[in-house]
């Protein structure tokens, strides 16, 4: 037992941390490939390595996924100081090189040396698409820097090569991201591009992007969906996401046969960033001036922003309420309550829902079950959940506010 508990040990030296393992890299000089400030790793990495998201049978494993700042061109190696079976016999490593083989295409350089060549290439890559929007930001470090959004389609020449090297980001930074059917020509791509200068000229950095989806809505219209939105780690906390999907609503918006925008599955930070655009761009529409926030979400809301801005009835609610916030004055005890229980109703659907579906329960289960349910759907207990969504919702809104103001 003893024994076994030693190897056990000895073998668990063997297991490194993936997340840790894969390094990442966005080149724009030769420099940049050495300079460990440059490197950024993954949020994730189970789709490939599994739940524990551990590859066994190396130490001081790094797996090195480079990509030209513009064209993504990609250098992939993988180093370790040993392996298991210069150890042990009939222990076999984990395939680390062959799993990152099945995402990334075809054509990426082994040799550092090689790689370095092709970003004398990068002058030639331009954005790909129809220019959406431009941007400034300012950076402490290099001043104000400039941004494009474009839009393209797969007829693009040369595009389908380089989605294919960009969507393998989404594995590392989405956790349940898949990759979507390019042939499809029902999607839509959106991409944020940074303009840079290398020895006099204008290169192109990739900052980010956005897939979207067209879905038909009888009779003659149609509802894109945002499928996946990812702003690549050195260039997050910018504000680009907001650019992007900004620049994106507002496209969709010229299009006559535009139902409403939506997502797909969205996660909580784009719920938040879809929060700040939509009431960004709601706030200079008549019905939602703070005259008329008080008298409470009205028809001329839901449809002005459905016409003018292809907003829903749903999202068109949050941007009331986060507005008719900043236009109450909470330290009024009568306007506060007023607009607390305003925003409680909207919460106390679900609850409502519960207490239907109880009734409906109460005619078919057994009293030890009926028990049970409604032991979950206690009064007290339901009051203090909502007090607590309440106290989150207006945190949230709150945070959304405060940006508003930051960004006037």
């Amino acid at each position: 037992m003893a024994g076994m508990n030693t190897m056990e040990k000895k073998l668990a030296e063997y297991k490194c941390d993936t997340n840790e393992a894969i390094c990442l890299k966005l080149v724009r000089f030769p420099e940049d490939v050495d300079d460990d400030s440059t490197t950024f790793h993954p949020e994730y990495s189970h789709q490939l390595y599994g739940d524990d998201e551990v590859a066994f049978g190396y130490k001081g494993l790094q797996i090195q996924l480079y990509y030209s700042a513009g064209n993504l061109s990609t250098l992939f190696k993988v180093k370790y100081s040993s392996k298991v079976t210069e150890t042990f016999d009939c222990v076999e490593p984990d395939d680390v090189e062959g799993k990152i083989r099945e995402i990334i295409p075809a054509g990426f350089s082994c040799n550092t040396d090689d790689f370095i060549s092709l970003l004398e290439k990068e002058a030639n890559f331009k954005p790909f698409g129809t220019l959406l929007h431009t941007y400034k930001v300012h950076n402490e470090e290099a001043g104000e820097l400039t941004y494009q959004i474009h839009k393209v389609d797969m007829t693009c020449p040369g595009f389908r090569e380089y989605h294919e090297r960009l969507q393998t980001f989404l594995m590392w930074f989405i956790e349940t991201a898949s990759f979507i059917d390019a042939d499809d020509d029902r999607w839509d791509f959106f991409l944020v591009f940074e303009k840079y200068n290398k020895d006099g000229e204008t290169l192109y950095a990739t900052v980010g992007y956005m897939t979207v989806y067209n879905y038909y809505v009888y009779p003659d219209k149609t509802r894109p969906r945002v499928s996946q939105m990812l702003i690549l780690p050195p260039f997050q906390g910018e504000g680009h996401g907001a650019q992007l999907l900004e620049a994106v609503h507002r496209f969709y918006c010229t299009l006559p046969k535009v139902q409403d925008i939506t997502a797909e599955d969205p996660s909580e930070n784009y719920v938040k960033l879809r929060d700040y655009v939509l009431v960004k761009l709601c706030q200079g529409l008549p019905s939602f001036k703070p005259d008329k926030l008080h008298l409470g979400f009205s028809d001329d809301m839901v449809k002005e922003a459905q016409d003018k801005l292809k907003i829903n009835k749903k999202h068109a609610r949050r941007v009331y309420e986060i507005l008719r916030l900043r236009a109450t004055d909470m330290s009024d005890e009568a306007k506060a309550r007023e607009y607390r229980l305003e925003v409680k109703k909207r919460l106390f659907g679900p609850y409502k829902k519960n207490q239907r579906e109880l009734t409906k329960m109460m005619k078919c289960l057994r009293p030890e079950e009926l028990v049970s349910h409604i032991r979950q759907m206690d009064t007290q207990m339901q009051h203090e959940e909502l007090e607590k969504s309440y106290q989150d919702v207006v945190g949230e809104y709150r945070r959304i506010i405060e940006r508003l103001a930051a960004q006037a």
